[in-house]
Parts: C-alpha cells; sequence; structure tokens
C-alpha cells in the first residue's frame, strides 16, 4: 500500500530513524558525563564545559553545510537526482577548506576558560577534553555532511545505523579508556576524549561506506559529482549562512549560560550541568523530528505543493507533541531518580549542596519540555522551505537575551542560580509562540530555493 504523501506514516517514516539517530548523539554525550561523573563532579563538568565550546567552533560549519539537507530535499523533489550528489561534493570541500579555519581558534577557546574564571580543578581537565575533541573534528565535520545527503533523499535509516555504530563503540571505548579496563591505562578524561573521536570515525565509515555503494552511485550518478558548482556554493552561502550563523551563536549563547553557571560555584556548575543533560536526553531526539520535517518540507516545496508540506508538517507536530508530554511526566514526577544517576561514588559537601539544586532544575525544566517539540517542527519546517533567516534572527536574539540575563543575575546582582534558573525556563517557553506566528503568516510559501540564481 502506497503512503499518503504528508501523512503521519510517511512523517514516522523519515523522522524516526532521526529520532533514533540524534537520541544516539545524546546517549554518546550523556555517557561520557557518566562515566566521569564517578571520578568526580569536576570531571563531568569538563567535559561538557570543553565539548560545548569545541561545538562553538564548528556551528556555523555545521550549520551552514547542514542545510544541504534542505537542498538536496528540493533536487530530490523536483527528481533532479543527480545534483544531490553534486551538492554533496560541495560541502565537503567546505569542510576541507574550514578545518584550519576551526584549529587556528583554539588559542581564543583557552583564553575564554580563563576568562571565565572556571576553578583549576575543572578548567585543567576541560582544556586536555577540548583538545582532543577539537583536532579531530573533521571526523564530525565530514560525517554531517554524509548525513545531510542521506537525510535530504529520505533515507534516514542509513544515518540511523551509523548513529547506532557510534553510540555503540563510544560507550565501550570510553568504558575501556576512561576507567582503564582489559589492560589499557586508567586515561579518564583523556580517555572520553579518544573513545568519542574512534565512535565518530566508525560512524562515517559506515556513511561512506554506504554512499559509494554501486547501486546508490548510479542512481545519483556520483561519479560526475566530484567536482565545484558555483551555483549550488551560492544557494548553500544564501540559504545556509542564516541557518549556521544561528546554530554558532546560539552554542556561543548556551555555552555562555553554561559557563557562567559554572563559575558561580562549583554547587551551580554540577546542578546545571545535570539539568541540562536530562534536557539535552529530550531536546536532542527532537532535533531528528527537525531535520525529518525539514526534509520533507523541502522535498514537496521543491515539487512546488505547498500543501502536502503542511500536511506533514501537522503530522510532526503529533509527533512531537506526544514524545514531549511523556518526558514532561519524567522531569515532574522523578527528578530525584534522575539526579540520583549523576551521584558520584564519593559523596562530599559539594555534592550535597548541589543535589537539591539539581532535582530543582530538572522538575522546572518539565514546564518547557512539551513545547519544545512546537520548536523545532515549525523551524524545522521554515527552513526547509527556505525561510531561515527570520528563524535565525528570533532564535538568536532570544538565546543571547538569556545569556545577558543569567550573567547579570548571577554576576552583577548576586540573584541566586533558583530565581536564574525560572527567568531562563520563563525566556524559551517565548520561543513556540513567535515560531508560530512566524509559520501561520504562510510567508515560507513563496520562497523560491533550488532556482533562485538560475537565469
Amino acid at each position: 500500500m502506497k503512503i499518503k504523501q504528508g501523512s503521519l506514516k510517511e512523517m514516522m517514516a523519515i523522522s524516526f530513524p532521526m529520532v533514533i539517530s540524534y537520541g544516539c548523539d545524546t546517549i554518546m554525550t550523556f555517557t561520557d558525563r557518566l562515566f566521569l561523573s564517578k571520578l568526580g563532579s569536576e570531571k563531568m563538568n569538563a567535559a561538557m564545559g570543553g565539548g560545548l565550546t569545541a561545538m562553538i567552533l564548528v556551528t556555523f560549519f555545521i550549520g551552514l553545510t547542514g542545510y544541504a539537507t534542505a537542498i538536496v530535499a528540493q533536487y530530490f523533489g523536483a527528481d533532479r537526482k543527480n545534483l544531490c550528489a553534486l551538492t554533496l561534493s560541495q560541502i565537503v570541500i567546505i569542510s576541507i577548506i574550514v578545518y584550519p579555519v576551526i584549529l587556528f581558534c583554539i588559542p581564543v577557546a583557552h583564553s575564554l576558560f580563563i576568562f571565565m574564571d572556571i576553578a583549576a580543578e575543572q578548567r585543567i581537565p576541560q582544556e586536555i577534553y577540548f583538545n582532543i575533541i577539537i583536532h579531530a573534528m573533521a571526523i564530525g565535520l565530514f560525517r554531517n555532511c554524509f548525513a545531510s545527503f542521506f537525510s535530504g533523499i529520505g533515507r534516514t535509516k542509513i544515518v540511523m545505523a551509523a548513529s547506532v555504530i557510534t553510540m555503540l563503540l563510544n560507550a565501550a571505548c570510553n568504558y575501556i579508556l576512561i576507567y582503564g579496563k582489559f589492560g589499557f591505562p586508567a586515561m579518564e578524561i583523556r580517555g572520553a576524549g579518544y573513545g568519542t573521536v574512534i565512535a565518530s570515525f566508525g560512524g562515517l565509515a559506515v556513511l561512506v561506506l554506504a554512499y559509494f555503494r554501486k547501486s546508490n552511485m548510479a542512481e545519483y550518478n556520483i561519479k560526475k559529482s566530484f567536482h565545484s558548482d558555483w551555483h549550488i556554493i551560492k544557494l548553500l552561502l544564501f540559504f545556509g549562512y542564516p541557518a549556521g550563523l544561528e546554530l554558532f551563536l546560539n552554542f556561543t549563547a548556551f555555552t555562555a549560560i553554561i559557563l557562567t553557571f559554572h563559575s558561580h560555584s562549583l554547587e551551580a556548575a554540577t546542578a546545571v550541568t545535570i539539568a541540562f543533560n536530562w534536557d539535552l536526553v529530550s531536546f536532542v531526539p527532537l532535533i531528528g523530528l527537525q531535520t525529518g520535517i525539514t526534509s520533507l518540507v523541502g522535498r514537496y516545496m521543491g515539487r512546488k505543493d505547498p500543501d502536502t508540506a503542511h500536511q506533514a508538517v501537522v503530522s510532526a507536530m503529533k509527533m512531537g507533541v506526544t514524545y514531549s508530554a511523556v518526558m514532561l511526566i519524567l522531569f515532574a514526577v522523578f527528578p530525584e531518580f534522575l539526579v540520583w544517576f549523576f551521584e558520584p561514588a564519593a559523596i562530599d559537601s559539594a555534592w550535597l549542596r548541589a543535589k537539591p539544586l539539581a532535582v530543582f532544575m530538572v522538575r522546572l525544566a518539565s514546564v518547557y519540555v512539551l513545547v519544545d517539540s512546537v520548536f523545532l517542527v515549525l523551524s524545522g519546517a521554515l527552513r526547509g522551505a527556505g525561510d531561515t533567516f527570520w528563524a535565525m534572527f528570533i532564535s538568536v536574539t532570544l538565546h543571547w537575551l538569556i545569556a545577558a540575563i543569567v550573567a547579570l543575575f548571577l554576576k552583577v546582582f548576586d540573584i541566586s542560580p533558583e530565581i536564574t534558573w525560572i527567568v531562563v525556563v520563563i525566556m524559551f517557553l517565548v520561543f513556540s509562540l513567535l515560531f508560530y506566528l512566524r509559520y501561520k503568516s504562510g510567508v515560507w510559501k513563496r520562497i523560491e530555493v533550488i532556482d533562485r540564481f538560475r537565469n
């Protein structure tokens, strides 16, 4: 039986593997911090701070090249499959060019750690973890490129398979290298970094092998795609730069929020790390749903069919709200249990002070997890249709407003972390309303993407 276009069944077929894929990525970071938490809260905090800072340096390029998902989807919907592979070639070229630029920015990150006045027991391992992750970031860039291609053509099960293998490799390698099992020395936070790098390479290998399969090469004319194409590069730069700039500025603001809490006190650092770890468990899988709706909206807009694109958005909304409702119950009813996961082997006074704050933060996070799905589905739909600049503007404005409020509350006015967290939660609620109003305006239905620069 043929699946109805824009239906919940089609949305499930495209998005569910991506939800699993991003869920695996969440488990990877969760596992790193869970293993390190047994060695002490400062090691767990260091992995979060170092990992987020590494992401700051690459998020613009991840967002820029990641917009290939929408472009590939539009070419796929317009039945111009040879241009799907050519689009991948362009983002691989871009990734090769930008890698040295990323490495050049390493001293800036080290200066940021010092500027934020993070305690030495956290800052030193944070620099170690950051250095390992950032030097291997080329692997992450290439993995993002190939994942964007497969997401765009709707073959999301391949992306899911790569993510599952990456997750399993990460858990095994981190366990062995962090704690020193099976004859390996105990490398602690270095082991977490090296384990993540090894796992990422395994995921990339799966995607590359799938891409160069004989059947795939024939269908997308891959042999003739290994060259630059200025038209596609212009599309990527024009539509992708807002997505890249948004991701970069939002991650920078998000990291500033985390580091500001970290600089307040060890108990605040521990509590916010635990809260955001669980928030990411809820939030990141929804990015898979966002990628799925970006792909489907892009496909139907490539066919000049905005009505079916809207039906896909409605279907995605049903999926997202159902998932988020479950997470709301989990956060609201079982926060003590969720915090217990990160209890160190040796309980000290810092942990005893941090635990009630962490429980408070996790429980309060339940207020906005339900609307996370609304925000991500609508933002993904707008990006798939090419409405990237507006999405960037409102998202960046709100993230930096939150970062400024946190800095003022904690560093200038000496307001408690509890009150500050309440304001953060309220501000996040604004996201969904603004994206809903933009989507409802219908501007996205009139945007040209793949033929914009054609004569």
